[in-house]
């Protein structure tokens, strides 16, 4: 079994910054690949950004140059550096980890920016 545990949400004002946490235990390989969505009211989840265990990186474009994905293997970790938040970023956001087309995700944390 796989354990995904989120951690950094919170409320902060636009132009802010937070760094999100996952924390996975279980049956957690270095070589699935890991990842951020968001659901905010109202919307279907969406893809965020992915990390793939050779390091290369996906983004949504509405983030890139603003948010960093990034994972330590030796503590089945994954992070997200969030920077310069809008409003529109308000959603909860869940930790991804896919491996051999298995899908496990955490319970999610809520990330709120206010204007």
């Amino acid at each position: 079994q796989v354990q995904l545990v989120e951690s950094g949400g919170g409320l902060v004002q636009a132009g802010g910054s937070l760094r999100l946490s996952c924390v996975g235990s279980g049956s957690i390989s270095r070589l699935g690949a890991m990842g951020w969505y968001r659901q905010a009211p109202g919307k279907q989840r969406e893809l965020v950004a992915t990390i793939r265990s050779g390091g290369s990186t996906n983004y949504v474009d509405s983030v890139k140059g603003r948010f960093t994905i990034s994972r330590d293997n030796a503590k089945n970790t994954l992070f997200l550096q969030m920077n310069s938040l809008k409003p529109e970023d308000t959603a909860v956001y869940y930790c991804n980890y896919r491996i051999l087309s298995n899908d496990y995700w955490g319970q999610g944390t809520l990330v709120t920016v206010s204007s």
